[in-house]
């Protein structure tokens, strides 16, 4: 599965026809990150994307904010570790919930607490984690051997890299900075959704 992480302020042009490019290509999910937004400006923002997104029956998952997934009846919500602790026992009624994670140890806590699938990292260099050094390979094959939900890895993933990913028996990957800055986001995300299938289709 392709999993696209938002981040606005990296697109060239209108973030919401963005989002509409990419939701036309189907990714298996959207998480709109944005975590400088105000409570009220992210949950207007949330509200606008998926309206595009129902359209193509395409997920868009609330990014840490537990009200405005309650407020608005999101069915995917996505949680950095502490507040999958911090909310534990009160995520009865969403289809998904996600969890970052950045060890072993915090993928299965997060397992353990009830998470459907888990976005490890960061797995290569990436200008998002500057002077940051990555997990790599070892570490996403160790994560998807210790857990039974799907482990999406994220972080400096391109085209090359997608067939190695996928071997360390990851379900899938997340995108941001690359298909958030390309002017052809549709074309770009079908790209990577085709190297996905590829992938499925030899397993």
């Amino acid at each position: 599965m392709v999993v696209v992480v938002t981040n606005r302020k990296l697109c060239p042009g209108d973030f919401l026809s963005h989002i509409h490019e990419l939701a036309r290509a189907k990714p298996g999910l959207i998480i709109l990150r944005e975590k400088d937004l105000p409570e009220a400006e992210y949950e207007i923002l949330w509200k606008q994307c998926q309206d595009i997104c129902s359209n193509y029956e395409v997920p868009v998952a609330v990014n840490s904010r537990l009200e405005t997934a309650r407020r608005q009846g999101a069915s995917h919500l996505h949680l950095p570790l502490h507040l999958l602790r911090q909310y534990s026992g009160e995520l009865n009624g969403f289809s998904q919930i996600g969890a970052s994670v950045h060890s072993v140890e915090d993928a299965l806590e997060a397992q353990a607490m009830g998470a459907s699938y888990l976005v490890a990292g960061h797995i290569f260099p990436t200008s998002c984690k500057e002077g940051v050094p990555p997990r790599g390979l070892s570490f996403l094959k160790e994560v998807c051997q210790a857990v039974k939900i799907p482990v999406y890895a994220i972080g400096g993933i391109n085209r090359s890299r997608v067939p190695e990913v996928l071997a360390q028996g990851a379900g899938g990957f997340c995108i941001m900075s690359e298909l958030m800055e390309c002017p052809d986001p549709y074309r770009r995300l079908c790209s990577y959704l085709s190297l996905d299938i590829q992938s499925s289709d030899l397993n």
